[in-house]
């Protein structure tokens, strides 16, 4: 039955639709040893998604089309800055220097070091995307493989007479995202790997 023409006061276990504003975003790499966390500072912060590119057959006047591969496109995350427990500036900066960033400041061996998939995704950790309910329990979780640091934007500048909250921008690439939802459609695999889950629990 559609939620608009449901009687919510005749079942209360009855679910709201998926609301944008419930949501939490947790990384593993940040608080690491406790096991992740969950960023209670983040204001907003893209879905993934995809796109599929496609080959073209022409014949006569005629032109055919083919799904060929798919590319997920990188997400954003807005943060404002509690500036202690933590200071959000210090905690990005030093995700991407453990990944193998150092300034030149010296010719010594740190300042020869570069970045690697591994030390970039290390640092960062898994990055986990839930939706919730109006009772916090997850409905929607999506896991991005192999994220990292593409971009971090510090603000938009400072002025006199601006009493806004300092927001920070990180964009995050990865391989590939999966999700899991209570009551979904059936998992979809490719390739052998499960890249659409569904947990009907």
């Amino acid at each position: 039955m559609p939620f608009w023409s449901t009687n919510f006061g005749e079942d209360v276990t009855l679910k709201d639709p998926k609301r944008n504003f419930r949501f939490t975003v947790s990384i593993s790499g940040i608080n690491s040893q406790n096991g992740g966390m969950v960023l209670w500072y983040a204001t907003s912060v893209q879905k993934p998604n995809f796109e599929i590119s496609s080959s073209e057959h022409q014949f006569l006047n005629h032109t055919f089309y083919y799904p060929s591969t798919v590319k997920w496109n990188a997400i954003e995350i807005t943060m404002v800055d509690p500036a202690s427990d933590p200071d959000v500036a210090a905690t990005l900066s030093a995700i991407v220097q453990a990944g193998g960033y150092n300034v030149p400041a010296n010719a010594d061996t740190e300042s020869l070091t570069s970045m690697s998939k591994a030390k970039a995704a290390g640092a960062l950790g898994t990055v986990f995307i839930t939706q919730i309910d109006a009772d916090g329990n997850p409905i929607e979780t999506w896991t991005l493989v192999n994220s990292f640091v593409q971009k971090l934007d510090y603000g938009s500048g400072l002025k006199y007479g601006d009493d806004e909250l300092t927001e920070y921008k990180m964009t995050i690439q990865y391989d590939w995202a999966s999700i899991e939802t209570l009551g979904g459609s059936a998992a979809v695999a490719l390739g052998g790997n499960t890249f659409f889950s569904s947990n009907n629990s």
